[in-house]
C-alpha cells in the first residue's frame, strides 16, 4: 500500500526557534494552548501550567526551563533534544536582538513586529470568542468621531483604491491608501469605553489588509507588518475568520519575500486550520496556494505538493459560490500564476511554463504585468530557455517602471544573477544595458535605498 500524501498542515519543516517550533507541535496534533496546557497538567501531576503560559512560551516571552521541556517532549512525543536546541537558538537570538537597538527598517525590527504577528495569529486561533487583540492604534493624528455614514464613505472608498493600482506606483499608492486608513480609524474608532461594533471592525480590517499589501508593494515590511497586525485585530473583533485568515495569508506572503519562509509557512497554516471551514472554495484555495508557496520555498517538497492538490480541488469547486469582496482580484488567470509560481519554487519549471504563459498572456494592470512576466522569465531561464527569459524580463522592466512596485523588482534582481552563466549571449548583454538604462526609473523602498541591486529577498514574491 503506497503512503499516503503529506497534509499541508504537518509541522515538519525549519525549526528556527522555539516558539514557531513549539506551535508548529501543537497545530499538528489540533490542538488549543488551552488543551496543550491540561495535558502537560495531567502528565507532570503539576497544577502550574495554564494557557497563557504556553502562550508567553509560543511567542518566546519566556522559555520552558529543563523540567517542563520534559514534559513538553512527552506529551508531543517528539525527542526532548530538539526541543532543547530550539530554546537554545531562542536564547542566543535574544541576547543579539538588544531592545531598542533596531531601526525601523533592519531586519532585526521586522523580526520582532512578526513575532508579534505570530503570537497575535496564535491567540485568534485558540481564541473560543472573538477578541479584540490589543487597543486600536489610530494611523495618525488624533481620532474624530463620526457616524454611521462615514463607514459607509469609507467603504465606498475602499472598493475604489483596490483598483487604483492602474494609475499609481508602489510608493503613491502605499500613501493613498495610508490617507484612507487615517480616515477610517475617524470613521470606526468608537469613544472610550465603548465597543467596536463588528460592521466598523470589518471595515478596519479590510482597510488596513490593504494597507498592508500596498506597504509591503512599496518596499516597507515593517509597516506592512504593523497594518497586518491591526487588520488581524479587527477582523478577530469582527468575528470575521475567512478575513483574518486573508490577513494571515497576506502576512505569510509578505515574509516569504523577505527571505523568512519558515515563520511565513507558520502563519499561512495558523490562517488555513482557523478560517477553514468558513471560507470560500476560493478562499481556500488562495490559502492553501500560500501553504504550497511557503513550503516550496523551504524546501518541503512534500508539504508544498501535497498544498498544491488541495489548492487544485478547492478552485474546481469554486465557480458557483459567491467570494466576499476582497477576493476581486482572484480570477482563473491568478490561480494559475500561483500554481506557477510554487512549481518554479519546486524545480519544476517544464510543469510551470503552461501555467505562467496563460497568465502572463491576461490584459491587466503593470503591477500584475510584471509579476507574470518576471516569474515567466525565471521559468524559462530554469528550463534551460535563456533567450526567451531574456524577452520575458525586458517586458517585466517596462511594466515594473510603469507600476513602481518594489517586490517585482527584487524578483529581477535575483533573476539577473542567474542569468549570469549567461552573460555571453547577446540577449544578456542587451538586458544589461536595458537595466543600467532604467535604473533612474526603478522604485525605490519607501525610507529606503533604491531596490536595484539588492540581494536580501532571494526566495522570490509575487
Amino acid at each position: 500500500m503506497s503512503a499516503s500524501p503529506p497534509h499541508p498542515f504537518d509541522a515538519a519543516g525549519p525549526r528556527p526557534t522555539f516558539g514557531p517550533y513549539l506551535t508548529q507541535l501543537r497545530l499538528r496534533r489540533g490542538w488549543s494552548q488551552l488543551r496543550l496546557a491540561e495535558h502537560l497538567c495531567a502528565a507532570s501531576g503539576s497544577p502550574t501550567v495554564t494557557r497563557h503560559e504556553v502562550s508567553r512560551w509560543e511567542r518566546e516571552e519566556r522559555l520552558p526551563a529543563e523540567f517542563w521541556l520534559g514534559w513538553l517532549a512527552a506529551v508531543l512525543d517528539v525527542p526532548v533534544d530538539g526541543l532543547a536546541v530550539a530554546a537554545e537558538r531562542s536564547r542566543v537570538r535574544q541576547r543579539l536582538i538588544a531592545p531598542g537597538r533596531p531601526g525601523p527598517n533592519r531586519p532585526e525590527s521586522r523580526d520582532r513586529v512578526g513575532l508579534d504577528l505570530l503570537g497575535l495569529a496564535h491567540t485568534w486561533l485558540t481564541a473560543d470568542e472573538p477578541p479584540l487583540i490589543g487597543p486600536p492604534r489610530p494611523a495618525s493624528g488624533p481620532v474624530a468621531r463620526a457616524g454611521p455614514a462615514t463607514v459607509a464613505e469609507v467603504t465606498a472608498r475602499l472598493a475604489a483604491a483596490r483598483r487604483l493600482d492602474d494609475v499609481l506606483g508602489g510608493a503613491e499608492l502605499a500613501m493613498a491608501v495610508h490617507g484612507l486608513a487615517a480616515t477610517a480609524d475617524q470613521a470606526t474608532l468608537p469613544p472610550a469605553g465603548v465597543p467596536l461594533t463588528r460592521k466598523a471592525a470589518r471595515t478596519r480590517a479590510e482597510v488596513f489588509q490593504l494597507r498592508g499589501w500596498t506597504l509591503a508593494d512599496a518596499g516597507d515590511p515593517v509597516g506592512a507588518l504593523s497594518a497586518y497586525r491591526a487588520a488581524l485585530a479587527s477582523a478577530a473583533a469582527a468575528g470575521d475568520r475567512p478575513l483574518a485568515g486573508h490577513v494571515l495569508g497576506s502576512a505569510s506572503h509578505l515574509l516569504v519575500g523577505s527571505g523568512d519562509p519558515a515563520p511565513a509557512l507558520l502563519l499561512a497554516r495558523t490562517a488555513y486550520a482557523g478560517a477553514r471551514r468558513a471560507l470560500s472554495a476560493s478562499g481556500r484555495a488562495l490559502l492553501l496556494h500560500r501553504i504550497a508557496f511557503a513550503a516550496a520555498s523551504a524546501g518541503l517538497r512534500g508539504a508544498a505538493e501535497a498544498a498544491l492538490g488541495a489548492a487544485q480541488r478547492a478552485t474546481e469547486r469554486r465557480a458557483a459560490e459567491h467570494d466576499p469582496p476582497w477576493l476581486y482580484w482572484l480570477d482563473e488567470g491568478e490561480l494559475d500564476a500561483l500554481a506557477g509560481r510554487c512549481l518554479v519554487q519546486l524545480g519544476r519549471p517544464a510543469r510551470a511554463l503552461p501555467l505562467l504563459s496563460r497568465a502572463a498572456a491576461r490584459s491587466g494592470q503593470p503591477r500584475t504585468a510584471a509579476l507574470d512576466q518576471a516569474w515567466l522569465a525565471r521559468a524559462r531561464l530554469d528550463a534551460g530557455e535563456p533567450e526567451g527569459a531574456v524577452l520575458a524580463a525586458g517586458a517585466a522592466v517596462l511594466d515594473t517602471i510603469r507600476s513602481g512596485s518594489t517586490r517585482v523588482l527584487d524578483l529581477l534582481t535575483a533573476f539577473g544573477d542567474r542569468l549570469a552563466p549567461h552573460a555571453r549571449l547577446p540577449a544578456a548583454r542587451d538586458y544589461a544595458d536595458l537595466m543600467v538604462a532604467a535604473r533612474p526609473y526603478l522604485p525605490r523602498p519607501l525610507g529606503g535605498e533604491p531596490a536595484w541591486g539588492s540581494r536580501s529577498r532571494a526566495a522570490g514574491d509575487g
